[in-house]
């Protein structure tokens, strides 16, 4: 049976002095019985506060002690946890503050000051300046008494748990409030699916202000009575290292952390027997990549697709490896999925539409932006993903791209995805990006971003040649550009708007 909410999961029986959260950095270790006590404290100092049940309280943290800490007790107190991107341009953070107008904002010393000039005015004073490695001072430390318990009353699962907001690259941010029952319908679905219990312990370094680093990351580890071993950012030296010493059981990762990895595998170690699986999920994984892992580690990757607004679930590969679709993010996981036409009619199998999804971990719609969850949602409850793709005869997804993101040239539509997995291909390609430009008669042409790999400098003609061996002509990109970098969201997906707006002459 799925807790109700998440105080309830917190006190389930059996977590006790287990690790809940380890620190790699520091050592600190965070047991159930030590979040749970948290909790209680923390209620009791929001109560002291003036922050009644069902406020909105922010946190500007990177990863660490503190910030798992007051993402799982903020909700378990009743109050809207609202964690918000450190990559946020200062004028989408002001937005997302005046938008959700948080009663508190818990931020590190040195951003305390240009938070504070954002927020300006009487506002200024609910920022609220926390240590981000430990739990001393803080709120925790203010109490005189911590109580005997919660003094609020316990959530119930129709309430709002968690209020994310999307990155914005197409126009101001989207807030996305999720229930504690569909977080928990979420963090249930992925540890059935992966079979996860107190025995399995993640390593994630997967952001907080991301749904990815929230509910499979921090959350599933809870409800499965699991730990979570939470590097403050992914680093390739420290990666294995971190999963041998604290025996991780699974690895929470996204492409770009895939791609890094092999780009410097001769440092891991041979042999890695206490790790089960890899979880892919965020942007879509390069078949060629996920091969060339699994041969180099021995570690089975298993591909996996969410979104925000369906709390980080849609679909999810089979653990059997016989029954993987290489290539495929799998087979609906929590959600109904139906694939349809542009007038909204479904359509069959290995047909190509806009997927749609419908279930418990749905959102019920966007923050104070009526307009917006109109555009998204139907009225029978149906999510408008704006994902391209189709469902195969034995329900498999195969994403092809997003509607914004598609290539029409020459009146034939061309998936970006499809351009960058044949540069991925290529021996000193580390990274790759298509996106579609103007063109006077085809209407649109491909312009294809290039990241190299470390001391090696691919050719225009090189690049050109492979691309019309691998793709024809006529899918070959007209133009290459040479990047350090991709512009990316939390998560890792490439921006590839933003990558046009870049790339647009002043």
């Amino acid at each position: 049976m799925i807790a109700i909410d998440i105080r309830a999961a917190l006190n389930e029986p059996g977590n006790v002095d287990r690790p809940w959260l380890i620190a790699p950095e520091t050592g600190h270790q965070l047991s159930y019985d030590r979040l749970r006590a948290l909790a209680t404290r923390l209620d009791v100092w929001f109560h002291d506060q003036g922050i009644g049940p069902g406020a909105i309280v922010a946190m500007l943290l990177p990863n660490g002690l503190t910030a798992s800490a007051l993402f799982i007790a903020t909700m378990a107190t009743g109050r809207v946890i609202a964690p918000l991107s450190l990559l946020a341009q200062p004028s989408q953070l002001a937005f997302v503050l005046d938008h959700c107008d948080p009663a508190m904002v818990f931020t590190t010393a040195d951003r305390a000051g240009s938070l504070r000039v954002t927020l300006n005015g009487q506002r200024a004073g609910r920022v609220r300046v926390v240590d981000p490695d430990t739990l001393v001072g803080g709120p925790w430390g203010e109490l005189t008494d911590a109580g005997n318990g919660f003094c609020s009353p316990p959530p119930r699962s129709d309430d709002d748990a968690l209020l994310m907001y999307t990155s914005g690259t197409t126009g101001s941010p989207k807030g996305v409030p999720l229930t504690h029952g569909n977080l928990l319908h979420s963090a249930a679905a992925v540890a059935r699916w992966h079979d996860l219990g107190p025995r399995d312990r993640v390593l994630s370094a997967l952001p907080l202000y991301h749904i990815n680093g929230q509910v499979i990351g921090t959350l599933t580890p809870l409800l499965s009575h699991g730990s979570l071993v939470a590097p403050r950012r992914f680093s390739v030296s420290g990666w294995w290292q971190a999963a041998m010493d604290h025996r991780c059981t699974w690895l929470n990762m996204v492409p770009t952390i895939i791609a890094y990895l092999l780009n410097e595998a001769s440092g891991a170690p041979n042999a890695l027997p206490a790790i089960r699986f890899g979880r892919s999920a965020s942007a879509p994984l390069p078949p060629d990549q996920q091969r060339a892992f699994e041969q180099r580690f021995g570690i089975p990757i298993i591909e996996a697709m969410g979104m925000t607004e369906s709390a980080s679930v849609v679909f999810c590969n089979p653990m059997a490896l016989e029954r993987r679709r290489i290539g495929s993010p799998g087979l609906p996981i929590g959600v109904e999925v139906k694939v349809v036409d542009d007038r909204g009619r479904t359509l069959g199998a290995s047909r190509t539409g806009e997927i749609w999804l419908r279930g418990p971990t749905v959102m019920r719609g966007y923050f104070r932006d009526p307009e917006r969850t109109a555009e998204a949602l139907t009225a029978d409850g149906w999510l408008r993903s704006g994902d391209l793709g189709h469902l195969d005869a034995d329900g498999y997804a195969f994403i092809t791209g997003r509607l914004k993101e598609l290539i029409i040239k020459g009146g034939e539509n061309i998936a970006p995805r499809e351009i960058d997995e044949a540069l991925l291909r290529h021996p000193d390609v580390l990274e790759a990006a298509a996106v579609g430009i103007p063109h006077p008669a085809y209407g649109q042409d491909i312009l294809a971003a290039v990241v190299p790999k470390a001391g090696v400098q691919p050719s225009l003609d090189d690049l050109r040649a492979f691309c019309e061996r691998e793709l024809g002509r006529y899918k070959t990109p007209a133009r290459f550009v040479f990047l350090t970098a991709l512009p990316k969201g939390p998560s890792g997906k490439v921006q590839r708007l933003k990558l046009l707006d870049d790339l647009a002459p002043d």
